[in-house]
């Protein structure tokens, strides 16, 4: 009989757990309105989508025409040095030469071993569909966090992009793995290891430079946390790293390394850019127009920082010497999206540098002008100007406009960091 009273007690766990459940998908779909409108439900929502995204991401791997554009050039590249070419002068593709650090030639070195030799483009597709997936995973992670966007919008970052999608299965690029070890990063800081996060910012650096568009608002977050003295050792930390992937192609040629990984001047082709369309080409490859942007891009940043960035009533220098908690993720993503809006060109793949971004910038910061309706048409016209091929000038101008309104409301909204917010232990 004590038998049986124990067996009927390992097996009352179980039904109230089904119970806990049934009651929970119960509620859930009572307030199924809330779901969609509700940052709490951002697990839930992100658990379906990610779901949905499994059966979507394989459907266009099957089904939808594979385009060789860079993996090709990628494959020929890492095998320069799988051959023993370590002078970056001498490593090129079939599109010219490689452009990308030391990084990006270490994972897609591994990438060329798994794809038998860069010919087995299937299962390159569904690696670069569980990195992906992978992305969304962090992305999710980081808004789950922030609790700051309605989780109707996040279908539009999913289901509803084409562009994103052949980004990554259907192009290959190199842009989603550096924004994958970059959003991996921003999770990294967001816990508070600030030192790991350093370290998987610098990895990202390693494999595309635009990552770079991130460090001014990471060297804000740094300065205001641990102060001048101790942000050096971070800094520390990204540098070493790029020096330790970088050593054999230092050692062989450093100015041929520094100067085709880390070209900051490198001309783009006319044909291939999505925002200057409506200029004409001796506009667009015009120095004094680079210099321009350039000016422009620091002087936005700059405002930011003094304006936007700080508690109000705060001067800088008191942030180097009493270092606090900030916003993490609007510094970060601002600070890359104005990196954005005045690039010197974008091309198609480079939509992924701030797409997963969008929907923060537009719902974190409230704004009554700016109703759902409006930031949806907004998010819609960017999807639209990066599906136009080839661009055309009002779809360049589109895209511009929709920077400007996004830039707008983030300085028109309220200040990110009130005084009285000063010992939130909130991250975002």
């Amino acid at each position: 009989m004590a038998a049986g009273v124990r067996k009927r007690a390992r097996a009352g766990p179980p039904p109230r757990v089904a119970g806990l459940c049934e009651q929970w998908l119960r509620r859930a779909w009572q307030e199924r309105r809330l779901l969609l409108l509700e940052p709490r439900y951002t697990l839930l929502v992100a658990a379906c989508l990610c779901l949905a995204e499994v059966g979507i991401t394989f459907w266009v791997i099957h089904r939808v025409a594979y385009t060789e554009i860079d993996w090709k050039a990628y494959m020929a590249e890492v095998e320069g040095v799988i051959n023993g070419t370590y002078d970056y002068t001498q490593l090129q593709g079939d599109t010219g030469p490689l452009v990308y650090p030391a990084g990006f030639v270490y994972i897609f070195m591994g990438l060329y071993y798994v794809t038998g030799h860069g010919t087995d483009i299937r299962m390159a597709q569904h690696i670069f569909a569980v990195l992906y997936l992978a992305t969304l995973l962090l992305v999710f992670l980081i808004y789950h966090q922030t609790c700051k966007v309605p989780p109707f919008v996040f279908f539009f970052m999913c289901c509803a992009s084409y562009r994103v999608h052949s980004i990554f299965v259907l192009r290959l690029f190199n842009d989603p793995v550096a924004m994958a070890l970059l959003f991996l990063s921003i999770n990294l800081f967001l816990a508070r290891r600030w030192g790991w996060g350093c370290c998987c910012f610098s990895l990202a650096v390693s494999v595309k430079m635009n990552v770079l568009l991130f460090a001014p608002g990471l060297l804000f977050l740094l300065l205001t946390q641990f102060g001048l003295r101790g942000t050096l050792p971070k800094l520390g930390i990204c540098a070493v790293l790029q020096v330790v992937l970088g050593l054999p192609f230092l050692l062989e040629n450093p100015v041929g390394y520094l100067s085709r990984s880390f070209d900051l001047g490198r001309q783009f082709l006319f044909r291939w850019t999505v925002n200057w369309r409506f200029l004409p080409e001796s506009l667009f490859l015009h120095r004094a127009f680079h210099l321009a942007l350039l000016a422009t891009h620091l002087a936005l940043l700059l405002l930011f920082v003094l304006c936007r960035w700080h508690r109000t009533g705060e001067s800088i220098l008191s942030l180097l010497k009493d270092p606090s908690k900030r916003k993490i993720v609007s510094t970060l993503f601002t600070s890359n999206f104005i990196g954005i809006c005045f690039s010197r060109s974008l091309h198609y793949q480079f939509y992924v540098w701030y797409f997963h971004t969008l929907p923060y910038l537009l719902w974190a910061t409230p704004a009554r002008w700016l109703t759902h309706l409006l930031r949806l048409l907004v998010l819609g016209l960017i999807e639209l100007s990066w599906n136009t091929y080839p661009s055309t000038s009002c779809s360049s101008a589109a895209l511009h406009a929709c920077h400007a309104v996004i830039l707008l409301q983030l300085w028109l909204g309220p200040q990110p960091f009130p005084r009285s917010a000063q010992h939130s232990k909130k991250a975002h």
